[in-house]
């Protein structure tokens, strides 16, 4: 195993980071102007059961950062195995990703995506500053589950469960 210290490198640490397998979701919203607004996460984690909060983190250097700041409410689409072209769709920059896409609308008018293993609707309820991202710790007000396996990403791949 090889240990580092100090000054750490940024591409040796994602690349380590990336042992630890995670799901893929959608983070969706509002912005100031009402267009739809969506990009992909894997930094989702559950916090609390009473009350019901989630964790999850966004790149300060992202060009709507201050939308999801300041908007009411979100939703955090958890994907499903058969759903990495969402993924993918989020995480690229294309100027309407929700262009051709069909979606419901959650609490605020957040993006609801179909398909999903786990739908999350939040209050967008504590903001911490945490490096270069923003650290979100949020108030569960709804959400609704399917019997879906999962999108998993490892070691830079998507990947199923066995």
């Amino acid at each position: 195993m090889t240990a580092h210290k100090n000054k750490v490198d940024s591409r040796a640490f994602r690349t380590a980071l990336g042992n630890f397998a995670t799901g893929i979701t959608v983070v969706t919203a509002r912005a100031a102007d009402g267009r739809p607004i969506g990009l992909t996460v894997n930094s989702f984690n559950s916090v609390s059961l009473e009350p019901p909060l989630v964790l999850w983190s966004l790149a300060r250097s992202l060009p709507f950062a201050a939308d999801f700041e300041n908007c009411d409410h979100y939703a955090i689409n958890v994907l499903a195995e058969d759903q990495q072209d969402l993924s993918q769709r989020f995480a690229s920059r294309l100027e309407d990703k929700f262009a051709g896409l069909a979606f419901s609308e959650g609490l605020g008018g957040a993006p609801l995506l179909d398909g999903c293993c786990a739908r999350f609707e939040c209050r967008n309820t504590v903001r911490h500053p945490g490096g270069d991202h923003v650290v979100f710790i949020s108030e569960v007000e709804r959400f609704d589950r399917a019997e879906r396996a999962p999108l998993v990403f490892h070691a830079g791949a998507y990947r199923r469960l066995a």
